[in-house]
């Protein structure tokens, strides 16, 4: 169980790292710059961990993402600019400010979707605030490509901007393909198939966000998916004293379709 004690501690080793003197070489060497691929790569070790429900190592992964948090909580609180007290508060009053008919109304109890309502215009409130012009102003450029796509295409959808449904978008994935399609045949520089293919994968965004399915789960599980079938190829060939370098790609399409019969 987290306490108090526990943050101390993990703050006080922290501290130590950093020391001028007695610290770690490498700890102190380091900046907000060079830390904040290690909490990416960190982020994603959690979303492991969670898809492979493995709970000890996602104990361990969420203590290695929030020694990230307290890595910049030393740095900053060095440079005079905040500290953990300072991080910890300012999420809290985020999180009172969002959720009114919680900490401002007793007894309160409201449908979900005026829940979500309250949310996003707490959160159109605070980017006022902060003098944003634009609705997607705040949309992280550091996100991942297809995240980031989904993020700028939910956002433009809340003042309109959107399709009626999911069903409209399967025809513009196809007029998406054409153009691409075109461009590879006649010869197109590579700018214009990058062009054309970002396209594609942007329309493919937001088709699965109104679908209400997560881009990279479903990736990952069709990655999953087609290495147990590929190894199934690699054994089968290796069993018949074959080598897939050489072999035709019809033995190998045989060989794919009887691993997709096998429930691989």
């Amino acid at each position: 169980m987290m306490t108090n004690n526990g943050i101390n501690r993990l703050l006080g080793i922290m501290a130590r790292l950093r020391d001028p003197e007695k610290g770690c070489n490498w700890d102190r060497q380091q900046t907000f710059a060079t830390i904040a691929p290690y909490t990416v790569e960190e982020a994603y070790e959690v979303s492991d961990a969670i898809a492979r429900n493995d709970m000890n190592s996602l104990k361990d992964e969420c203590g290695d993402l929030l020694f990230q948090v307290v890595f910049y909580a030393q740095m900053a609180k060095e440079a005079g600019l905040f500290d953990m007290d300072d991080i910890a508060n300012a999420i809290s009053n985020k999180l009172e400010r969002r959720h009114p008919h919680i900490f401002l109304d007793d007894n309160a109890s409201i449908p979900a979707e005026q829940t979500k309502r309250l949310w996003e215009d707490q959160k159109v409130q605070e980017r006022k605030e902060k003098g944003h012009e634009s609705v997607l102003d705040d949309v992280p450029h550091a996100l991942p490509p297809m995240m980031r796509a989904k993020k700028l295409q939910a956002r433009a959808a809340r003042i309109g901007f959107d399709w009626p449904s999911a069903l409209p978008i399967f025809d513009k994935v196809q007029e998406e393909l054409a153009e691409l399609r075109a461009e590879v045949e006649k010869g197109a520089p590579h700018a214009r198939l990058e062009d054309e293919l970002g396209d594609v994968l942007f329309v493919l965004s937001n088709l699965s966000r109104h679908l209400q399915v997560d881009t990279d789960s479903a990736l990952r599980s069709t990655s999953a998916k087609f290495e147990r079938r590929f190894r199934f190829v690699e054994k089968k060939a290796l069993e018949a004293g074959k080598s897939l370098e050489t072999m035709p790609m019809t033995e190998m399409d045989a060989l794919w379709d009887e691993a997709k019969k096998q429930g691989f």
